[in-house]
């Protein structure tokens, strides 16, 4: 059994969730149940960021203690675990003990490596980003290309991490694949940022009279650890770093990570500073980091003012979890920028959630109630059937490895369609007026289709999946890829109609 480590960026307590986070988590659950269903060991791992100036300000504005404040807020992220259907398997708190231990150690070890030196910060410092920015990267008006706003500038004591000293390293990691990242043009533009000159050293921590909600830095109780040592090790004490006996078993089973599926705008940070931390401290890297972008709304960036705010949870009560997962990993761009539309969204979930699937399953098992007494007929070759589902796979499969969901579900809604024409072009209705021993053939093909179809939707639609083989009679309890093969359905299963999996919707 291969091991499959997947961890999401982790979320910033500072707001509600939103659009954005629910692809990343989407995204992040469709591909480890995919991996289990390959049969691998999988570990997912999200959490949430908790400490920065922004949640400490934000805090004080709600007159609350700052830990209940962020204990307030991190639940609306463990929340989306039962709202959204993600199987993760570990949440992780940067305000938790266990996190500050395993960050104290990395720290220490790069401390211990020399790569740890103190010194005087003087830059520009965004609070909307709560990170500094080089002059280089503020736009042509000075501001910060995010925020749109001018930096503080801001001279500091604080410790510095020598990334200098990994920039080859780096590069060559990266130029190699041994660091992948996808899409391409994600890892070119990282390639570009490290140049000719390489990456700078970058200031490691705060004075807590400034920034007094943190990690404390080991040795000198005048600072707290800034993002990058705090919030980055997460995706090693969310798996027991810094633990002993079991708990650390965890962490030398699945450590490096396989994945690690983030947003464009901290790319950088991932792919640079957080593979000098790994290299400074003896650990193993990271074997791909996934990159996507962004989700606008209606065409726009949203913004509050615009009133343009996707709220996922609106979306989920009013029309369930399985049609926000697959509007998100079908009509957004796995690896790009994408937009939510309201009109969109009930387009496609009506053509091909209503329409495409919910009808097949329900014109097949209707058909063999109806001419074959509601049970599994005898098996067939799958003849003209099976070789083109055998195809579907293969491109199923490889849209999964290469980080294309939109084109694995693409993949799956043509086997549907598949159906629907193998349907119209039979005429099953037909048949059973002039050579009803042809029918049971049909639908022998047509129901194994959909046994197909329950299997390879279950990291899109788990729900869904699950609903499908029940019905059709094949076993729902342990989805595999390897069960692809023809002929599983037994003769004589019973298949039950069941209430329609997506109701049409009129607005």
């Amino acid at each position: 059994m291969n091991k499959f480590y997947l961890s999401t960026a982790i979320a910033y307590v500072n707001a509600a969730p939103h659009i954005g986070h629910a692809l990343e988590f989407v995204q992040a659950d469709a591909l480890t149940r995919y991996h289990r269903a390959k049969g691998d060991d999988v570990f997912f791992l999200t959490g949430t960021d908790e400490h920065g100036v922004k949640i400490f300000e934000a805090a004080q504005e709600k007159v609350m203690e700052i830990q209940a404040f962020v204990d307030m807020n991190a639940k609306q992220f463990e929340d989306l675990k039962g709202i959204l259907n993600l199987a993760y398997d570990g949440f992780v708190r940067t305000s938790s003990e266990h996190h500050k231990k395993g960050a104290k150690k990395i720290w220490t070890k790069m401390f211990e490596a020399g790569d740890i030196y103190k010194g005087t910060y003087k830059g520009n410092y965004c609070v909307g980003c709560e990170s500094f920015i080089p002059e280089k990267d503020l736009d042509g008006e000075g501001n910060c290309p995010m925020h749109k706003k001018k930096p503080k500038t801001l001279e500091e004591e604080n410790y510095f991490f020598k990334l200098s000293k990994y920039s080859d390293a780096i590069k060559k990691a990266i130029e190699s694949d041994k660091l992948l990242i996808l899409p391409e043009a994600r890892k070119n533009e990282m390639l570009n940022l490290i140049g000719d000159e390489g990456l700078k050293d970058v200031s490691f921590s705060r004075p807590k009279d400034v920034l007094p909600w943190g990690v404390s830095v080991p040795n000198d109780d005048s600072q707290v650890m800034y993002v990058w040592c705090d919030a980055l090790s997460n995706y090693i004490t969310g798996i027991g770093y810094a633990e002993e006996g079991e708990e650390a078993e965890t962490f030398k089973k699945f450590w490096p990570c396989d994945v690690h599926l983030i947003g464009k705008d901290i790319l950088r940070f991932h792919a640079g500073i957080w593979i000098g931390m790994l290299l400074s401290a003896g650990l193993e890297l990271p074997k791909a980091i996934y990159v996507h972008g962004f989700v606008t709304s209606e065409g726009q960036k949203m913004s509050k003012s615009l009133g343009n705010v996707v709220n996922p949870l609106e979306y989920v009560e009013k029309y369930g979890t399985e049609a926000m997962r697959y509007f998100l990993l079908k009509e957004i761009p796995t690896a790009d920028d994408g937009d939510f539309s309201h009109k969109r969204f009930l387009e496609i979930f009506n053509s091909e959630l209503a329409n495409s699937m919910g009808n097949l399953v329900n014109r097949v098992v209707m058909m063999t109630e109806r001419y074959c007494e509601g049970k599994v007929p005898a098996k067939t070759d799958g003849a003209g059937v099976y070789e083109q589902l055998m195809l579907s796979v293969e491109a199923y499969k490889a849209a999964f490895e290469r980080f294309d969901l939109k084109g694995a579900c693409e993949v799956l809604i043509g086997v549907v369609n598949l159906g629907n024409k193998y349907i119209d072009d039979k005429k099953p209705w037909a048949l059973a007026k002039e050579t009803p021993e042809l029918v049971p053939e049909i639908l022998y093909n047509l129901l194994e289709l959909l046994r197909f179809v329950g299997i390879l939707f279950s990291p899109i639609l788990p729900e869904c999946s699950v609903k499908i083989l029940k019905q059709i009679g094949a076993d729902s309890s342990d989805i595999k890829l390897d069960s692809l093969k023809w002929g599983a359905l037994e003769e004589g299963e019973n298949v039950q109609k069941a209430e329609v999996l997506f109701p049409r919707i009129e607005e």
